[in-house]
């Protein structure tokens, strides 16, 4: 554990659209490569701590000059605002290029 950082990097069944998704290849995986959607788990990242356990919604992204595709997320039971860097260099299940990229109508006028 480094900070406020614990490292958690399991396989899982997204709540969102049942498909199987695999531990990240480097990094923590936190969302579906497919749907991009996430589930309100933690307080700090990674402590599982969060009772909402709402699903987060990916709404927007940003682009970030160190960590490059930020997803940004809101919760659909607490509203709560999070972030996550997008996984799109996993060899092994990448992020869904596609669906980033229609994020984008979401906040353009």
């Amino acid at each position: 554990m480094a900070g406020n950082f614990t490292h958690i990097n399991d396989s899982f069944v997204c709540e969102n659209c049942d498909k199987n998704v695999p531990a990240a290849s480097s990094g923590c995986r936190n969302h579906c490569p497919h749907c991009l959607t996430s589930k309100h788990v933690d307080i700090k990242p990674g402590d599982r701590q969060n009772t909402c356990l709402g699903l987060l919604r990916a709404t927007g992204y940003e682009l970030d000059s160190k960590k490059g595709i930020v997803l940004l997320f809101t919760c659909e039971k607490c509203a709560a605002k999070t972030r996550n860097k997008a996984n799109q260099d996993d060899p092994l299940c990448p992020d869904n290029y596609d669906a980033i990229l229609a994020l984008t109508k979401t906040w353009m006028p």
